[in-house]
């Protein structure tokens, strides 16, 4: 079985073994007081795996303890996956970043734009320019979550029940025709909204390639990169793998709770946030970005589309929190971070709330899971647990401050 293993002592590669525990204390202690279940992290450089550390349990009430090869799901750590399958076709000739989505996908013809009002009197105007798929892969779109509440358009999400970015009883087609239907929140192209987008984007790569997303991501990213778990569902030989979903109470403990179906095949097929994954397939898949699109002799992405992809795509050139749409974006987290292809960029470190190399990108997802490659230290880190928090746990510039400190030279 393909699991993740410490490859390399960390001095041989520039680590300080004394920050690398302090690290581990520090994120350990979290565990301990009931804040999270248990947690597995692994920090590489150059390719080799240097420090990885597991501790606590992946199901508490069963006493089943977190292994190298428990199994995740990464929910929003799908959509660099889906932009890497997206961008296999661009390299095919097949699609182009600017395509207009209406191309592929003629609901989304004749979009109209948010101009004012809310419920009845809501406002629209037709779009002045046509939404194009590298909207999608920027989350400058225009589309929007139900779960925002705060804008008008997320409202309408809402009562179109969307609220969980799926229409109930829905496939990936059906549901994104109903993203259709809907008004942008702004012009494409003009502000950073995070979104559903990445669903319309796997629809598209479905359309395009003639095949089902989870087939698509399995022939052009899983398979070729040796990623053995990845994948929209687990088997009855992988279940007992697969970590229990929890999420925090009032009282500030910890309770399981539901998460993504994945005993089967799911009918509606998530390219944003769908994946179930282990460490080794995920260092797999930073690996190839980090190797600017190939890995073990396979190459994936030619290394000017990785460098395409990992380069800020925000108007003007602008950070997450001077174009954000909604005041959740303008918070200091944001500042100094640009978005790419399907991931975040920090493009001025000295802004950034956490210390990052310049050029590091990577992505996060709901259940505190999170990745990042940092070019200009040879570094890969990856973090991955189960909880849904209602509020952050501000766990992540924790994390970037504490191996920022373990890296040496």
């Amino acid at each position: 079985m393909a699991q993740l293993r410490q490859e390399v002592d960390p001095r041989e590669v520039g680590l300080d073994e004394k920050a690398l525990d302090r690290l581990d204390r520090h994120v350990a202690h979290h565990v301990d007081e009931g804040r999270l279940p248990g947690f597995l992290l692994a920090v590489a450089r150059g390719g080799r795996v240097a420090h990885l550390t597991t501790h606590g349990r992946r199901d508490i009430a069963a006493g089943l303890p977190v292994e190298a090869d428990t199994l995740y799901r990464i929910y929003s750590m799908t959509k660099p996956v889906t932009s890497v399958a997206a961008l296999t076709l661009v390299e095919d000739g097949s699609l182009s970043l600017d395509d207009p989505v209406a191309d592929h996908l003629p609901a989304f013809a004749d979009q109209r734009v948010y101009v004012s009002g809310s419920g009845a009197d809501l406002t629209t105007r037709p779009a002045r320019q046509p939404l194009l798929v590298r909207h999608l892969m920027t989350h400058t779109a225009g589309l929007t979550f139900a779960f925002y509440h705060c804008h008008p358009v997320d409202a309408l999400y809402r009562e179109a029940g969307l609220d969980s970015a799926v229409l109930p009883g829905s496939d990936l087609a059906g549901t994104v025709e109903a993203y259709a239907r809907l008004p942008l929140q702004f012009e494409p192209g003009t502000q950073w909204n995070y979104s559903v987008a990445t669903n319309v984007l796997g629809r598209i790569i479905e359309v395009v390639s003639g095949r089902p997303l989870d087939e698509f991501l399995a022939e052009r990213v899983f398979r070729p990169l040796g990623m053995p778990d990845a994948g929209f569902q687990v088997t009855d030989e992988q279940a007992a793998r697969l970590a229990e979903l929890y999420g925090d109470t009032d009282s500030g403990a910890i309770q399981p709770i539901a998460g993504l179906p994945l005993s089967g095949r799911p009918r509606f097929l998530s390219g944003s946030g769908g994946m179930v994954a282990s460490a080794y397939d995920i260092h797999r898949f930073m690996e190839m970005l980090r190797r600017r699109g190939e890995l073990d002799g396979v190459r994936v992405l030619r290394p000017e589309t990785v460098d395409l992809m990992t380069r800020n795509h925000l108007p003007g050139g602008a950070d997450l929190r001077t174009v954000g749409s909604r005041p959740a974006h303008d918070e200091p987290g944001n500042d100094g971070v640009g978005f790419g292809l399907g991931v975040s960029v920090v493009i001025d470190p000295a802004r950034t709330q956490a210390p990052a190399g310049p050029g590091t990108f990577g992505w996060s997802g709901v259940a505190t899971t999170t990745f990042w490659v940092d070019p200009s230290r040879d570094l890969t880190v990856q973090f991955l647990t189960q909880l849904r928090p209602r509020k952050s746990l501000k766990l992540y510039p924790e994390l970037k401050r504490l191996v920022h400190e373990a890296v040496l030279g």
